[in-house]
């Protein structure tokens, strides 16, 4: 097997960690055991090194590009790889039975979905797209629509995307100037007719299947021919790719690719500009794209939040993964690369650079952003899923909307240093091209911006999820930090750690206090960004240590635990400090920044 994610580790997350049995004996998700997550990891190791990992410089390479017809043309391994992925049953897996999926726990699939991130990130982003697609749908379309655009996406005969970026209003989607003309009514719902262009689609456009269903935002046109103003008049549309002709057969829908865009990284993913109602076609003899309301008029930006949110998560998962196959590749050059010595004898074998005290820095450092990265949306994976299960669904919705801007920040952030730490290692040879590591950076430098840039992921952290709720979800997360505080004392090499934690705990739990009650909330909103990045660090160290007691008490063997520990205590020691400063930033309410005129820069 290629060096992809180290499956001792993903099993001890799984089950030693975070119990995954506990959730089997729900009835939702009894039809899974643990040869069922075995061979379903398995499957996953197997298609990402053979249809996925493969191509993975050849995608980079060749990048999509638009033809005579007007449509994309991508590199054929990919359709492939897509295709081999809804074979083995990926694309249904996470699905309920009733829609003939696997009903397999979303901590278990989130598992299995590392690996196809880890092995090619762009491949992966079709499969990603069209199951979260497809889910908004199932959760909030009529039967009919759910059997005409969702279904078939889990056998792999369609892909989908969400349409929401415009190029005038990027993520300000109050300012989305896409328009919905109602048209009437077929089997399919309430049909409209769309016009508008939407930026930075992923997906949007390619050669793998005949149809892509996408998901549209778009503001309804009011009697007096304005678009409402506002969140509250966005509406959400299926809009199609190919309709059907009422003969049988299959008409173009009225969307056109007006551009693709050309990333640093993620080049086998298609990035279009889509112009909808562009008037090329005109299906049915009238002007615009043919859309369908999914819900009611004015309820698309809540539906659309489920696949966004998913998003999110997905975007740390794949940042993560990345950064742990990074740091994979980084300690295998390390154990072959030899150069230098750690005496002082000239004449003595060069030793394998591993053994170099700053070259062991790096890579723990490295292991803390990668490792501590997937812990963190695996640990979100299994909250989704107690969200289902359980006594305790309230709590455990609390805490995945606290933790989701996390989980997409975070590893967006830190699992890209993990690449540029890879980098390092390899010293002249990480920049060349002849080293996965370089493209692995490339890719990774995306997810910072991707489904919410940093700055939007730390307003929606403190204004929203700790401010607006007063601190209630907040209060539960605390609650589980001081029990892995507690057990952390009674473990083995613990106590220090335990007390670091704490420490950082009660600092940023007094930050918090300060801020609830504080009157000029704007103010705070001055250093929402610095505020996630402490509370990023401070949940990461609590999952470190979690897992370090979980270690000390699984039958795993003495070196991986010992990583383990040494990671734990390693976060604690070197990150923990730099939380201080960032909550000073908080607290004090700094204004450098915000109050500098923009003449000034």
């Amino acid at each position: 097997m290629a060096d992809i994610l180290n499956r001792q580790d993903v099993d001890f997350l799984l089950h030693d960690w975070l119990k995954v049995d506990g959730l089997l004996a729900a009835p939702l998700y009894a039809e899974t055991s643990r040869e069922t997550i075995d061979a379903l990891i398995d499957l996953a190791e197997t298609i990402a090194e053979t249809k996925f990992l493969n191509h993975y410089k050849a995608a980079d390479a060749n990048e999509p590009q638009m033809t005579a017809e007007g449509g994309a043309q991508i590199l054929p391994e990919i359709a492939e790889g897509v295709r081999a992925f809804a074979e083995a049953g990926f694309m249904a897996a996470p699905f309920a039975a009733e829609h003939g999926g696997l009903q397999v726990p979303q901590l278990v699939y989130q598992a299995a979905m590392a690996h196809f991130y880890a092995a090619n990130v762009a491949t992966a982003a079709y499969p990603m797209l069209a199951t979260a697609n497809a889910r908004l749908i199932a959760a909030f379309g009529t039967p009919t629509q759910v059997a005409k655009f969702a279904l078939p996406a889990l056998e792999g005969r369609h892909l989908g995307t969400m349409c929401l970026s415009e190029p005038q209003a990027g993520s300000s989607l109050a300012d989305v100037r896409t328009r919905a003309v109602a048209d009437g009514e077929d089997a399919l719902g309430a049909r409209y007719r769309l016009t508008g262009s939407k930026m930075w689609i992923s997906a949007g456009e390619h050669d793998i299947t005949p149809n892509i269903v996408h998901l549209v935002l778009a503001k309804v046109v009011g009697p007096d021919g304005r678009l409402p103003v506002g969140t509250k008049g966005i509406s959400l549309f299926i809009v199609p790719r190919l309709l059907d002709d009422g003969a049988g057969g299959t008409t173009r829908n009225d969307i056109a690719l007006a551009g693709l865009n050309h990333k640093m990284g993620y080049r086998g993913t298609t990035n279009t500009l889509l112009n909808f109602g562009e008037g090329r076609a005109e299906p049915f003899g009238a002007a615009g794209a043919v859309g369908y309301l999914v819900g009611q008029e004015g309820d698309g930006l809540p539906q659309m939040f489920q696949m966004m949110n998913e998003a999110r998560i997905g975007v740390g998962l794949g940042a993560a993964a990345l950064g742990y196959r990074g740091y994979r590749l980084a300690v295998r050059y390390a154990q072959e690369r030899q150069q230098g010595r750690t005496g002082r004898d000239p004449a003595a074998a060069p030793v394998p650079i591993i053994e170099h005290a700053d070259v062991k820095r790096q890579l723990l450092t490295a292991k803390t952003y990668a490792e501590g990265a997937l812990a963190l949306v695996l640990y979100c994976a299994k909250l989704v899923d107690e969200t289902l299960v359980g006594d305790g669904r309230d709590e455990a919705e609390a805490l995945l909307g606290l933790l989701t801007p996390i989980a997409k920040t975070w590893p967006s952030e830190y699992g890209l240093l993990a690449n540029d730490i890879a980098i390092q290692v390899h010293g002249g040879y990480g920049y060349t091209r002849d080293f996965d590591v370089e493209q692995l950076y490339r890719d990774n430098r995306l997810n910072p911006i991707h489904e919410g840039t940093t700055g939007i992921q730390g307003l929606d952290l403190l204004g929203r999820k700790v401010l607006r709720d007063r601190g209630g979800a907040f209060a539960l997360l605390r609650a589980r930090i001081a029990a892995t505080i507690a057990a952390a004392r009674e473990a083995d090499g613990l106590g220090d750690a335990a007390a670091a934690l704490e420490a950082l705990d009660a600092s940023l739990g007094e930050a918090v206090e300060t801020l609830l009650g504080t009157a000029d909330s704007a103010a705070a909103m001055w250093n929402a960004t610095p505020f996630l990045w402490a509370m990023g660090h401070v949940v990461v160290a609590w999952l470190w240590l979690d897992q370090a007691v979980a270690a000390g008490r699984a039958d795993v063997d003495s070196a991986f635990a010992a990583g383990k520990h040494a990671a734990a205590r390693f976060f604690l020691e070197v990150e923990g400090p730099r939380v201080a400063p960032w909550l000073a930033l908080v607290v004090r309410g700094s204004d450098t920044a915000a109050a500098l005129g923009a003449a000034s820069f």
